[in-house]
């Protein structure tokens, strides 16, 4: 998605423009969906696409969305993020490029990954 920064900033909160184009992160424990449990899809804040599924998240103690895997493959793109002392993979929307959250190797499902997501980066739709 071809976008100017100016577009970004009229389409999303001020929240939603911190997190998904400034690669800003919400405070844990105070967000929309870190508790959800209800059935649906997660859909791109940015551009509505399908992201991550209900089926698939779960609660990692983290205060933040969690998830085994992305709704498909391609859903998703990841990144090498060095900003911090560590080193941390980060998790973008395939779409629009949005900053979605980072991916750890700390899961409980079978690719034994932790996707943690910023509730601000998404946008439910309810089954």
């Amino acid at each position: 998605m071809d976008r100017t920064d100016a577009q970004w900033r009229r389409l999303l909160t001020e929240e939603q423009y911190d997190v998904l184009r400034g690669c800003g992160t919400e405070p844990p424990f105070h967000n929309a969906y870190w508790d959800c449990k209800e059935d649906g899809m997660y859909l791109c804040a940015g551009c509505g696409a399908e992201v991550f599924s209900s089926v698939d998240k779960f609660d990692s103690g983290t205060g933040w969305p969690s998830y085994t895997q992305p709704a498909a493959v391609d859903a998703i793109a990841t990144s090498d993020d060095d900003s911090l002392a560590v080193r941390r993979t980060e998790v973008r929307c395939s779409r629009c490029g949005g900053h979605l959250g980072h991916v750890f190797p700390d899961g409980p499902g079978k690719g034994g990954l932790r996707y943690c997501i910023n509730s601000a980066a998404l946008r439910l739709h309810k089954k």
